[in-house]
């Protein structure tokens, strides 16, 4: 990793045409879990991208750059409920396990405080590591983890949801 400092963000709409080819990077890793192929035109499924930037209060976009270098995003919604969700988040894989995931979660999440879920597939390995960790460092003790099915998705294996409160109290 550079030595260039970590900028996190909210994403602007001048910052929408680089959250959107993170985005295609993005589905595309999950894409190994699920089974998602691309539309015919290259693209993935975008509605929480949209919903991301269409300007409802409920949502945050959050974008992660090293130096002048995107590296990530963050979309968060539920901020008029009681309960935020870490709804999409993604760090590329050239800064993967160098700190970059941690730094950007703690940032997000402190910028909301309170009650928090993220959703993850078991089959990521990656994914159940690293959210679990997260979930340990930011509310040691305090965290629980379940299986809820996919919406609309019976076909689909349950995606495991991890609950904590930040600041833990």
């Amino acid at each position: 990793m550079t030595s260039a400092a970590l900028d996190i963000r909210p994403a602007t709409p001048a910052d929408r045409h680089t959250v959107e080819r993170l985005w295609l990077l993005f589905r595309h890793d999950l894409s190994e879990f699920g089974g998602q192929l691309p539309h015919a035109d290259g693209t993935f499924r975008k509605e929480r991208l949209e919903a991301a930037f269409s300007g409802d209060v409920d949502w945050a976009p959050y974008l992660f750059r090293l130096g002048e270098r995107p590296v990530g995003f963050a979309f968060v919604r539920g901020l008029s409920g009681g309960t935020r969700v870490l709804n999409s988040f993604f760090v590329v894989r050239g800064v993967r396990r160098s700190g970059v995931g941690m730094r950007a979660v703690r940032e997000v999440v402190g910028r909301h405080p309170g009650e928090w879920e993220v959703a993850f597939q078991d089959a990521n390995g990656g994914a159940v590591r690293f959210w679990r960790w997260v979930a340990e460092g930011l509310a040691p003790g305090e965290w629980s983890e379940e299986r809820r099915p996919v919406p609309r998705r019976p076909d689909l294996a349950p995606d495991v949801w991890v609950s904590f409160r930040y600041p833990s109290l």
